[in-house]
Parts: C-alpha cells; sequence; structure tokens
C-alpha cells in the first residue's frame, strides 16, 4: 500500500485548500457582516455571504474531544481560521497568546479552528505552544470555513462574535494586535447597549488600521 509523507500530506491538504478556494493571505480586509440579511462578499470565483450569525461548528480539539462553538455561547468569541503551512497564519500566533494570557481580554472566548491534517497539527503544537483552544478539522475544516462564508476568501481569517452570537465583522489576512484592540473596544460597546449593530459595523470600519 502507498504510503504518503508528512510533506505529502501537506501538499495535498494544500491542493484540495486551494480546490476549495482558500489560501493563504497576506493582504488585510475587513469584511462586516451585514444587519439583518446577509451581504456578498467579493470573490475571484463565486459569491460567498457572510451569515448574520455564527454558524454552528463541531470540531475534535487537541485531546481528540469532540467540541461545539455553541460551548461558548452568551461570550463574545474571536475565531481565528489557520494552518501550519500558511506562513502569515504561524505569524499572528505570538499575538494570538499574548491576547489569550491578557486579563483585559479574560471576557472573550479565543478559538483556533486549523484548517489542517490532524497529527500535522499536533506536531506543530510541540514546538510552538498555542495557550487557547484549537479546534482541528481537514475536511470539516474546510466546510467550517465555508460555513463562515469565505469560500472563496483565504486563509487566515478570524471571525469577532458578539456576545448573543452576531457576527459583527470578519478580518481576512494576517491580524496584528493595533486592529484585534479596536474590535474588541467595539464589541464591548456593543454588548453594552451603547451602539447598535449598524454603529458598530460603522465604527469598525472607520477606525480598524490597515496594516500589511
Amino acid at each position: 500500500m502507498l504510503t504518503m509523507g508528512r510533506a505529502g500530506r501537506t501538499l495535498l491538504l494544500v491542493l484540495l485548500a486551494a480546490a476549495a478556494g482558500v489560501a493563504a493571505y497576506t493582504a488585510s480586509r475587513v469584511w462586516l457582516a451585514p444587519e439583518p440579511q446577509t451581504v456578498p462578499v467579493a470573490s475571484a470565483t463565486a459569491p460567498a455571504v457572510i451569515p448574520k450569525r455564527r454558524p454552528e461548528v463541531t470540531l475534535a480539539d487537541r485531546d481528540g474531544k469532540t467540541r461545539s462553538l455553541s460551548e461558548w455561547n452568551g461570550k463574545p468569541q474571536v475565531i481565528n481560521f489557520w494552518a501550519t503551512w500558511c506562513a502569515p497564519c504561524r505569524r499572528e500566533i505570538p499575538m494570538l497568546n499574548a491576547l489569550a494570557d491578557d486579563p483585559a481580554f479574560s471576557g472573550f472566548a479565543l478559538i483556533g479552528i486549523a484548517v489542517d491534517f490532524r497529527e500535522d497539527v499536533l506536531a506543530y503544537l510541540k514546538s510552538t505552544p498555542i495557550r487557547y483552544t484549537v479546534l482541528i478539522g481537514e475536511q470539516d475544516g474546510l466546510d467550517a470555513a465555508r460555513a463562515f462564508g469565505m469560500a472563496s476568501l483565504g486563509l487566515p481569517f478570524t471571525a469577532f462574535v458578539d456576545s448573543a452570537g452576531r457576527i459583527v465583522t470578519i478580518h481576512v489576512g494576517e491580524l496584528h494586535r493595533e486592529q484585534v484592540d479596536v474590535i474588541l473596544s467595539v464589541v464591548r460597546s456593543l454588548d453594552s447597549g451603547q451602539i447598535d449593530m449598524k454603529a458598530a459595523q460603522a465604527r469598525i470600519r472607520a477606525t480598524v488600521p490597515e496594516i500589511g
């Protein structure tokens, strides 16, 4: 029986991701989930839409336990899609670790979804500790990305969800702390009732710095 080494498996997943329209992005863009319906997302191949609410996704964590995003219902969430073969994804990890360690972030849930082969992710985690929840999926990881409306966009991408489960914005491309701080500040204002969704998205559009 023909066996495939780690490099071959990684190449296969990259090819599968490319076929699904998922690539590694270095450019930074912000997509705003609409209120109250959905919005077309620019695509080189096919239209996609960002859902109004966070989709339900169930994947295995690093220990093999099945976890669902509904586990974090009632909390604002930062959901980061990444892969070990994606350079900008890897560059984000130290910033996300620092975010997870920041007491000011304690009210938020931070979840990384690795669209990658499980064995490659587990091997990567041995050399690069990640101090937040990691869920892992191959084809089901690609399906999860599509459920967020990102069928034709790239990795990494990060969804920001309010405590009511609504997608406030999706950031496509490498994420930087300056951008996170602005977006989370807006999500806090939204959750506290100081602003509504329309105002929140307008503020994000006007104030999130373009980096990279």
